[in-house]
């Protein structure tokens, strides 16, 4: 099993970013999955930052990037999106997707429930 997560870069300010996450070679379909992104810097934990449910019905955010970034998923590609407006300099960070098997009509935004992780995209955002 296997997530890539791609988009990362540096950016001003204000500006946007879209990441993505590609799955391949999950034995179940991609939907049989919920997601997450989380982000974490150096000395810091790592916090949840979206996650999405199996059918993207349900969607979950932090409360320090609600109204800015906008999860979505692309079932038929197996692609999960993180589309990030108004970025701030505190959104620097390595961003992550993340796997569950799940059929739940929610997500969770706690780490510790997932089991599959990709490796990871950077991004700063320069003010």
């Amino acid at each position: 099993e296997q997530l890539a997560e791609s988009g990362g870069g540096l950016v001003q300010a204000g500006g946007s970013l879209r990441l993505s996450c590609t799955a391949s070679g999950f034995v179940a379909d991609f939907d049989d999955y919920a997601m997450g992104w989380f982000r974490q810097t150096s000395g810091k934990e790592r916090e949840g930052v979206s996650c999405i449910s199996w059918s993207g019905s349900s969607t979950h955010y932090a409360e320090s990037v609600k109204d800015r970034f906008t999860v979505s998923r692309d079932n038929a590609n197996n692609i999960l999106h993180l589309q990030m407006t108004s970025l701030k300099p505190e959104d620097t960070a390595f961003y992550y997707c993340a796997a569950t098997p799940s059929n739940g009509a929610s997500c969770s935004m706690d780490g510790d429930d997932f089991e599959y992780w990709g490796k990871g995209t950077q991004v700063t955002v320069s003010s």
